[in-house]
């Protein structure tokens, strides 16, 4: 495929850093690139000269004639004065992007639909949003204006489970054609599996590339690891052997050497050991006993939003479980319920006596008393030595296996990044040896590097845990058992994990959609002459009758439901068929068939809603 763009031996030093060192690279027509990598590893930096807005030392970056470029940084650089509907549409006409089936799914997915309702309406100003809402309506705009190079930095950021899966589908099915492509920066693996035809690794100032998704890329990088390994081997072996060839001297040589180099390293047979579950369980009773953290008949309020309405949660020995639900839905609350923080408005909450429990918050000003220490300093603070998977470890173990080395343990707090002080804060919890683990949005601000080793780091620890998280890889990796939030005040149990919870998601989405329409059609008939107070008096009808009108309506429900989604798939086939005239004639002509046939249930709903007082 042609390239739309091509970087040629380009190197880049920032300070001390070699940010790019001699790389060469081309994003191709169809290309669909996921960018990996530790934090400050160049990666933002490589797609900011991809963007033209970082000049190179050496080496030169081309692009074809007219290529339209889309960056989604994170930096905001949204004006604070515009209102939503201006940052998001431009000077767009309504029936432009109204018209447009792929505006209307950008602005639903992401903005709550054209009214914008999850954003506070298209007359709010920019400035007033919240980071996360500015997040939002910049992508949307990238999205809507659809350049033919999309370039996304951490674009699931601030999207819940449900718009990271909505965000995976429009890149894949209604954003990719053959004459564009798109690159994403992302720490999030399955969005990562989900949407990426090749990951490249920016390490050491080098750009790996690889085929395929976050999978692909684990067993490609493992088997070059693999590869590496046994030829630096067989050097040693070659090097040890040379040199005692040497030192036996002359009349060594009288006689034929036998040489016995040892094998390579076996390919990897099988995949690693899970955990063991029984026996992690085993040892959280031992720590924890019985009894955990109880929250019975709990019912909580926050202002005049519902959160829990006497539900009950019994969490067990070692039980490991993650809580989705949208953005809103007071999952945070929930932890800070369990933690005992959260007030509940009516139940109890009941604690075992051995519980040591530790809440990694979304703040990290705790780490604001030990800023002025290094980093191993703050760690031994709290204790030098923990066991962890049986074993005892010391701190400095444990944060090389998070991510700080040896030099960097040395660092002054103060000078961390972000990312970085996350992984403290998170190691500080651990030394202390809580035995119930609270983890409200751990993934924030880490790489894939230092999630595989948290994750790793707690396979091995024997507890309770709960997570909030929007992460789905992390979620089905680190729990066993996942509970929804879906706002109606209950914690519903997930047993086909964030796969159910979305189905559910959207079954809601699908009764909301018929519900609108069902009051629509009944407000319609309200305000028609003779109905109602002003029609003289309404007739009285039968318990009967009125059952019967209350199953029709019902069933009509379900029927426009059913039609919504047909209508869904209509407009995403028509896309695909623009340039196909006779198919988009057949389309079209399905599409009025069905907006006559939601036009007749509408009708048949109104008339059933006449008999119901």
């Amino acid at each position: 495929m042609p390239n739309l763009l091509a970087a040629e031996s380009i190197s880049l030093a920032l300070g001390t850093n070699q940010v790019l060192d001699d790389v060469s690279l081309g994003i191709g027509t169809g290309d669909r690139i996921g960018v990996v990598g530790r934090n400050g590893g160049g990666k933002s930096t490589l797609m900011r000269v991809l963007a033209g807005l970082q000049e190179v030392d050496s080496g030169r970056v081309t692009r074809v004639g007219g290529l339209t470029i889309g960056l989604l940084s994170q930096d905001d650089r949204l004006d604070p004065e515009s209102t939503v509907h201006q940052a998001v549409l431009g000077d767009r006409a309504e029936h432009e992007w109204a018209g447009d089936p792929r505006i209307r799914d950008v602005l639903s997915g992401l903005l709550g639909g054209v009214g914008f309702t999850s954003i506070g309406g298209p007359d709010a100003v920019v400035g007033t949003k919240s980071g996360g809402e500015r997040r939002r309506i910049a992508l949307a705009r990238l999205l809507i204006d659809d350049p033919d190079l999309l370039l996304l930095d951490e674009p699931t950021n601030h999207l819940d489970v449900e718009g990271v899966q909505w965000l995976a589908d429009h890149l894949v099915q209604r954003r990719s054609r053959p004459d564009n492509a798109f690159l994403t920066i992302t720490h999030d693996r399955w969005f990562l599996d989900a949407v990426a035809l090749q990951t490249w690794e920016v390490v050491d100032g080098r750009v790996e590339q690889y085929d395929g998704g976050y999978a692909a890329y684990v067993l490609a990088k493992n088997e070059r690891s693999r590869i590496a390994a046994a030829t630096e081997d067989r050097r040693q072996n070659l090097l040890r052997k040379e040199l005692a060839w040497l030192r036996r001297g002359a009349p060594a040589r009288t006689s034929k050497p036998r040489f016995r180099i040892e094998a390579a390293n076996e390919l990897i047979k099988g995949e690693p050991e899970p955990r063991d579950e029984v026996e992690l369980v085993r040892f959280a009773t031992t720590r924890l006993g019985k009894d955990v953290i109880d929250l019975i008949d709990a019912s909580i309020t926050v202002g005049d939003k519902e959160i829990l309405d006497r539900q009950t949660w019994r969490l067990a020995p070692g039980e490991r479980a993650g809580i989705v639900g949208v953005n809103g839905a007071g999952k945070s609350t929930v932890l800070r319920a369990i933690e005992g923080s959260q007030p509940l408005s009516a139940g109890k909450r009941k604690q075992g006596r051995t519980v040591e429990l530790a809440f990694l918050t979304q703040e990290v000003r705790e780490l604001e008393k030990v800023a002025g220490m290094r980093v191993i300093d703050a760690i031994t603070d709290v204790r030098s030595f923990i066991m962890l998977g049986g074993k005892e470890v010391s701190a400095s173990q444990l944060a090389k296996r998070l991510g700080f080395s040896g030099p960097r343990q040395q660092t002054r707090v103060s000078d961390l990044s972000g990312g970085e002080r996350r992984r403290l804060q998170l190691l500080r919890l651990l030394m202390r040896e809580p035995n119930v683990l609270l983890l409200d949005e751990p993934t924030n601000d880490l790489d894939i590097e230092t999630l595989t080793s948290l994750e790793d780091v707690l396979d091995g620890w024997a507890g309770t845990l709960v997570v909030v998280s929007h992460d789905r890889y992390l979620l089905e990796r680190m729990c066993d058992r996942q509970v929804a939030l879906l706002g109606d005040g209950r914690l519903r149990d997930l047993p086909g994990g964030v796969e159910q919870y979305l189905e559910l998601r959207e079954q809601v989405r699908r009764s909301a959609t018929a519900t609108a329409a069902a009051r629509s059609g009944a407000a319609k008939v309200a305000a028609a002459p003779g109905v109602g107070a002003g029609g003289g008096g309404a007739p009285s009808y039968t318990a009967a009758e009125q059952r019967e009108a209350r199953k029709e309506m019902a069933r009509v429900e379900r029927s426009l439901a059913k039609l919504a989604d047909q209508e869904t798939k209509l407009h995403d086939a028509l896309i695909e068929a623009a340039s196909d005239h006779g198919r988009a004639a057949e389309l079209d002509a399905q599409l009025r068939e069905i907006h006559q046939q939601r036009e007749t249930l509408e009708e048949q709903w109104m008339a059933a809603a006449e008999l119901v007082e």
